[in-house]
């Protein structure tokens, strides 16, 4: 009888130790793709590419029609979406050029950072575009630091930009993977640097020529943004990076796969470049935008190969979504437009990466968790601002009232028991034109910015006139009906005010 009850005593003190009771918690992957448009999955009605993967994932779970990027450009709605707050309200938060200097301060309440305290083991893999080091930018050939580690990430893996832009090389937690220190990294946004050719004076070099900008460093066959020279060992390959990013993101499910973890795989897909593997060139007929979402939906699938052998999937909730909709030509001669062939990226949308309209920031959203969110399809209202909070109550984690004050709790409309969500959302555009959805209405503040963009052909939303739309009949943003309800565009231009203001206190 007394070994008998040792032996409970124990069984049943393992059981309540705080590494068993945190592994209860639900491990957390953010696939976070990239210009990956509402119209371009077939779970969500694209028919002349076909995403088995992706549709598994939502066939399996819970997939959103009215869920939100808080804005239609990629710093900003990572900014957002970490932080918890809108990027709007913190100067030097648009698009970040390579060598910023890190845009999230490192005492302020991140995503990761509280599920880090939750006991959750966190990484990043894939691109970052939140700038990194201190003021003035990175010491490039040192320890790069302030980064992810300093916002509460335990592991990074990073292309510190985008694809498109200069140093194109891994970062790895605090260093450059692979470089010789004899071949230092230079990297310069304003005048040439060093004596690479580029694109605008060597097109003859070019495997994939640019269509506008991105004339500057050749890198791998490929003009970029910005001016770079050295670091010939760490540089990239592009046609190898979704299996270099998916193998690390796989690699770190392994290494934490007995502990809670949060993962952020920020895929470089479909960003431009655009350049596949060789697998999958040529496979969608629609060039290679259409080869690079069917790259993505293999990076998910072997993502969901390793969590499934692992014995993970019941207990792992996925996330799948984009920092914002689509583009077709965004900087590179790749036929994007040509080989459409009737496919709609942005599906039934008015806009699209850029764009006021909600295109622009009404991005694909999938949550699988098996056994707890009923497979389905939900029209709540949700904002990528409420991760934060979302995951907190989920996790048993306090915000105080300084942390995360543009995030909500929306944790029931993630996991399907509310069909509401939030009462309203708040988008904004590249010029900074702010949008609010409440309810069937669109409200458009006034702008003046230009009403396309002439490089990408992306319709901005920005008009003169404040602008509104019942998007329950007009989903496509084609009738702007404001002068038939000024009490709507009232409200809704004094709930933007207010919003606006809080900013100030």
């Amino acid at each position: 009888m007394r070994n008998t009850f040792l032996l409970l005593f124990f069984c049943a003190a393992a059981f309540l130790s705080p590494n068993s009771q945190a592994q209860q918690k639900p491990n957390i992957i953010l696939i976070y793709a990239d210009d990956l448009g509402y119209g371009d999955l077939s779970c969500y009605g694209a028919t002349k590419v076909k995403t088995p993967n992706i549709d598994r994932v939502a066939a399996e779970g819970l997939r959103f029609t009215n869920a939100h990027a808080t804005s239609a450009t990629c710093t900003p709605s990572r900014y957002s979406m970490l932080t918890g707050q809108y990027a709007w309200r913190k100067t030097g938060t648009g698009i970040a050029p390579g060598d910023a200097a890190l845009l999230i301060p490192t005492n302020r309440i991140t995503l990761p950072g509280m599920l880090q305290k939750a006991g959750y083991q966190s990484g990043v893999v894939g691109k970052w575009h939140l700038g990194l080091g201190p003021k003035g930018g990175p010491d490039w050939n040192a320890d790069i630091k302030p980064g992810p580690l300093e916002i509460g990430f335990n592991y990074s893996f990073l292309l510190p930009a985008t694809g498109d832009r200069v140093p194109c090389v891994y970062v790895e937690n605090h260093r450059i993977v692979g470089l010789n220190p004899g071949d230092p990294v230079q990297v310069s946004y304003g005048e040439p640097i060093g004596t690479e050719p580029t694109g605008k004076a060597n097109p003859e070099l070019l495997k994939m020529k640019y269509s506008h900008g991105h004339d500057q460093t050749i890198i791998n066959g490929v003009s970029r943004i910005g001016y770079m020279s050295g670091g010939k060992s760490a540089r990239w390959v592009d046609e190898e990076m979704a299996d270099v990013l998916t193998g690390k993101v796989n690699q770190f499910i392994e290494t934490n796969q007995k502990k809670p973890f949060f993962l952020y795989f920020s895929t470089h897909d479909i960003h431009v470049p655009r350049m596949p593997h060789s697998r999958f060139v040529g496979k969608s007929e629609m060039g290679p935008r259409g080869d690079a979402i069917l790259q993505l939906d293999w990076c998910v699938g072997e993502v969901m190969k390793t969590v499934e052998r692992l014995g993970l999937k019941n207990n792992t909730i996925i996330l799948i979504s984009s920092d914002n909709g689509p583009v077709v030509d965004d900087g590179y001669q790749d036929d994007a437009v040509a080989k459409l062939g009737g496919h709609k990226p942005a599906g039934p949308l008015r806009g699209g990466k850029y764009s006021a309209f909600d295109a622009g920031t009404r991005v694909p959203f999938i949550v699988r968790w098996p056994g707890k969110v009923k497979p389905g399809t939900s029209d709540a209202l949700l904002s990528q601002v409420d991760l934060l909070a979302s995951l907190a109550v989920l996790t048993g984690q306090k915000l105080a009232k300084i942390d995360a004050t543009d995030s909500f709790n929306t944790l029931d409309a993630l996991l399907g028991k509310d069909k509401k969500g939030r009462d309203y959302v708040i988008e904004q555009a590249l010029n900074n034109t702010l949008s609010v959805v409440k309810g069937n209405w669109k409200y458009i503040e006034p702008s003046n910015g230009p009403a396309v963009q002439k490089n990408t052909n992306t319709e901005l939303g920005n008009n003169a006139q404040p602008q509104l739309y019942n998007l329950e009949s007009d989903l496509g943003e084609t009738r702007n009906v404001a002068e038939q309800n000024p009490q709507v565009i009232a409200e809704l231009a004094d709930l933007l005010k207010s919003e606006k203001q809080k900013e100030l206190k």
